[in-house]
């Protein structure tokens, strides 16, 4: 990829593969360099001997370095698919990952069969959550949470975009919830813990978005405390939270009084989210 040519698209994704890149993620990037649409890696390999111009071959480089240095790509590339939704990503929020799709699907199965339900997705972020649940359920009533006025404004923008109607607020937590007979609250909160080594890796990421206390938990004990106050009897509480914590929240779970508590297998068969059904009196 040396400035002083202009390379071929198959050499300049040999030179995004010298700085480290999968060639995925170089496809990915070249494509965006180029203005094309992310699915069309055919045309890459059917044009690899076309010279690529000097303008997108500047910030192609561009691109590969921040790559290399560990910038997330949806955040290069400005979108993440989830769900089935196009979502618009920058450095204000998380990048949605496919495993969070489990909290999804589990949301929508404890839902089947409710008339016009009402949801609560707390620390939406992107708004990504929520609007899968909004998108796969027109019928429901689903409000979201995030104490970033920055993430707020992505979430909205995708709403927006999506023609999904969402309704945001700014809060810490259950704060921001408007209603107090939720048929599900869910939440992929921060879990991971403070002098976690993982967090170095995930530096572009927003930190108050990652971590939560010395053993990662602390945001996971206060949704599990507060959430009852805010769901129906026979409401559902559904939390993401890491690779190893599943035992943990299941056990705060029990104690705080839920029933049917139980942990769901991400892509991975990892156990990555847990809930239970609260079956008392709201009030509580």
């Amino acid at each position: 990829m040396s400035p002083a040519t202009e390379p071929t698209l198959a050499q300049a994704l040999a030179g995004a593969g010298a700085l480290g890149l999968d060639r995925l993620d170089a496809q990915m990037l070249l494509l965006h360099a180029l203005g094309r649409a992310p699915h069309d890696r055919a045309w890459l390999l059917a044009h690899d001997t076309d010279a690529l111009p000097a303008a997108a071959a500047e910030a192609y480089r561009a691109l590969c370095t921040r790559r290399a240095g560990g910038e997330p790509l949806a955040y290069l590339v400005g979108h993440k698919e989830f769900h089935g939704l196009n979502l618009q990503v920058d450095a204000r929020v998380l990048v949605p990952r496919p495993d969070t799709e489990t909290l999804v699907e589990w949301a929508l199965a404890v839902l089947a069969g409710q008339a016009a339900p009402q949801v609560l997705d707390l620390g939406t972020g992107s708004g990504a959550i929520a609007l899968a649940l909004q998108q796969a359920r027109p019928d429901a009533t689903v409000d979201a949470v995030d104490a970033s006025a920055d993430a707020l404004a992505v979430a909205r923008a995708n709403a927006q975009r999506l023609g999904l109607p969402v309704r945001f607020r700014q809060a810490h937590w259950l704060a921001g919830a408007p209603a107090a007979h939720y048929q599900a609250i869910v939440s992929n909160p921060p879990y991971i813990a403070e002098g976690d080594a993982h967090l170095a890796a995930l530096r572009h990421e927003p930190a108050q978005a990652l971590a939560s206390g010395a053993d990662g938990l602390d945001d996971l004990r206060h949704l599990v405390q507060h959430a009852p106050g805010h769901l129906a009897p026979g409401g559902w509480l559904l939390l993401e939270h890491g690779w190893d914590q599943a035992e943990a929240v299941r056990a705060l779970l029990h104690d705080r009084g839920f029933v049917d508590v139980q942990s769901k297998a991400d892509l991975a068969g990892i156990a990555r989210c847990s809930g239970g059904r609260w079956m008392a009196p709201s009030a509580a």
